[in-house]
């Protein structure tokens, strides 16, 4: 492995244009070379060998661009199940919310409220608050178990 690919595998899409990159730089170096020699070696015909080179950038062109688009579409089926993973964590969220809402005391709402439009962090009240209270402890404490960590 050469020292052009070390620092480019954050991401999938990363690797496949640093090996495409790299694939495209020999790949075109080698055309080159082999159509240079020919041009050195027959003068004469300078024009057919600049229309031989034409079309070999653009074949090379044409593979580049391909490999492109399929890197691409591989990111984006990536990127269309991480969207679907994050929607589907959501809605779960969303399920577990509703039900905290709904177990909880008028107190506790009101105190929660309180607590987000002054900003401070949720005081524990486990003790202090019997019944429902109960309830949305064990919810909110199977809510943090069952997350995945990050």
């Amino acid at each position: 492995m050469n020292s052009m690919n070390a620092p480019c595998y954050t991401m999938a899409m990363d690797l496949g244009v640093c090996q495409l990159r790299n694939f495209s730089i020999s790949f075109l170096s080698s055309l080159l070379s082999a159509e240079s020699s020919h041009v050195q070696l027959d003068n004469s015909s300078s024009g057919a060998s600049v229309v031989a080179i034409d079309n070999k950038i653009e074949q090379a062109m044409d593979l580049v661009k391909s490999h492109l688009m399929y890197a691409v579409r591989e990111e984006v089926e990536v990127l269309k199940e991480q969207i679907k993973e994050l929607i589907e964590r959501n809605s779960q969220l969303e399920q577990e919310n509703t039900l905290l809402k709904t177990l909880a005391s008028p107190e506790q709402m009101a105190q929660f409220q309180a607590q987000v439009q002054t900003g401070s962090p949720p005081t524990p009240q486990m003790a202090a608050t019997p019944g429902p209270a109960s309830a949305t402890t064990l919810s909110q404490s199977a809510t943090h178990s069952s997350g995945p960590s990050a």
